[in-house]
């Protein structure tokens, strides 16, 4: 038996989405542990596209168990939208998809109240979504939110509704010169919902933790990156929950002791979606190179990725706060034909090396990276299976990586095919 942690190790949009679906073959159980639809996974099989915000990536093997955990905020609307289109595409939920009786529901007045906030904030905007994402998650924190099993006790639910919409209106009348919302409307649409998703609805940490306790393989998977970590990343320029590998543990119920591996996922460059401090960004050719050839465009939102040279700095510290036992990396197919790659190895400021990572906004916003040249390498690497068929200068690339880390490449993705994967360590 084994249970392994997905985490990106970035600012997200790793590749997680591909490695999940890989490893989902050896096992029983696939767990979502945080973020919202804000997210999107992509998987490539049989040379189809699918994008999934909400359903863990394992809804494509079929007769294997998919959990959204209770530290998912749900918009039941986006994943009813999911559903009927993995639907239409022969992929059948029904049986597979489990939700935690405890995870949050976003309300159409979170996504009115995200927007309102980012507007007033003009040129300091956070980056968000706007799909209610962080209000949800502050109504989680005040203790007023709304949980999925609220939705199957229309009392409970119009109570609730009812109490927060007296706060909500006064706010968006009074100081956001916004129109009110009608309690009436959103309670209809919502026992709608309730009823398209009530046979999905159950007591998850149980049904996890029975599946880990009779052997089973389970793998745990996180959204976004370690970078928007609500606590360790780029604050405020974060995502609203604790993506690292400990949100798996409170996200679904899980205790720390029944986790075996935790594997960070790397692309072998990085990027970074939407505002907030970026080291390693390359502002010309070779950042809009990298861009244009690595597809680099939000999977949910299609805005387009900065994008930079890999940064060590960032990745020894995700190995600290997520405790990896080893690495994925991704992309690698992304720097062929390079005459020269860099890595950052530290940061400048104000006469001070940092090879720690900074946790100051100032020192990140305004440092100078430090970067080790190394040579690149112009044969192909798209679609290769075996370490030893990798191009000499790739296979020291990899090397290096793993001097510097002192951890382990365990699995190199050459590509966005399931079968354009070189295996050096099993997880499970």
């Amino acid at each position: 038996m084994s249970t392994v942690v997905i985490v990106g190790t970035q600012w997200g949009d790793e590749g997680k989405g591909k490695i999940v679906d890989f490893l989902t073959e050896k096992a029983e159980v696939v767990a979502r542990y945080q973020g919202g639809h804000n997210a999107g996974h992509t998987v490539v099989i049989n040379n189809e596209k699918y994008i999934l915000h909400l359903i863990p990536s394992g809804i494509l093997h079929k007769g294997k168990k998919c959990v959204i955990g209770n530290g998912v905020v749900i918009a039941p609307d986006a994943l009813i939208s999911e559903i009927n289109g993995l639907k239409k595409r022969g992929i059948d939920t029904d049986g597979n998809l489990l939700i935690s009786k405890n995870a949050h529901v976003i309300m159409p007045y979170h996504t009115a109240i995200e927007k309102e906030n980012e507007n007033r904030k003009g040129n300091k905007k956070i980056g968000t979504t706007g799909r209610g994402i962080g209000p949800s998650y502050t109504d989680k924190v005040a203790r007023h939110g709304i949980r999925m099993m609220d939705l199957l006790t229309p009392d409970v639910f119009k109570e609730k509704l009812s109490a927060n919409l007296t706060t909500i209106n006064f706010l968006l009348e009074n100081f956001y010169k916004a129109a009110p919302l009608k309690a009436d409307a959103i309670y209809d649409e919502y026992m709608k919902y309730a009823e398209r998703l009530s046979k999905y609805i159950a007591d998850t940490d149980v049904i996890i933790n029975n599946k880990i306790d009779s052997g089973e393989n389970v793998l745990f998977e996180g959204a976004q990156g370690t970078l928007l970590d609500i606590d360790h990343g780029t604050y405020p320029f974060v995502t609203s929950s604790n993506t690292i590998a400990g949100g798996a543990c409170t996200g679904l119920g899980v205790g720390p002791t029944k986790i075996s591996r935790v594997l960070g996922i790397a692309k072998a460059y990085t990027t970074r979606v939407g505002e907030g401090p970026f080291p390693t960004e390359l502002k010309n050719a070779i950042g809009e190179s990298i861009r244009q050839k690595g597809r680099e465009f939000g999977a949910t939102t299609g805005r387009p990725r900065r994008c930079g040279w890999l940064d060590m700095v960032i990745l020894k510290y995700s190995i600290r706060v997520n405790g990896l036992t080893g690495i994925a990396l991704t992309k690698m197919d992304i720097l062929d034909g390079m005459d020269k790659l860099k890595i950052c190895v530290g940061y400048k400021h104000n006469g001070r090396l940092y090879e720690e990572f900074p946790k100051e906004t100032e020192v990140l916003e305004n440092c100078e990276p430090v970067y080790e040249e190394v040579e690149g390498w112009k044969e192909s690497t798209l679609g290769i299976k075996g370490f030893d068929k990798l191009p000499a200068n790739a296979k020291k690339y990899i090397k290096k990586i793993e001097e510097m880390l002192k951890t382990e490449v365990q699995i190199i993705s050459t590509g966005q095919k399931r079968d354009e994967i070189i295996v050096l360590k099993e997880q499970f």
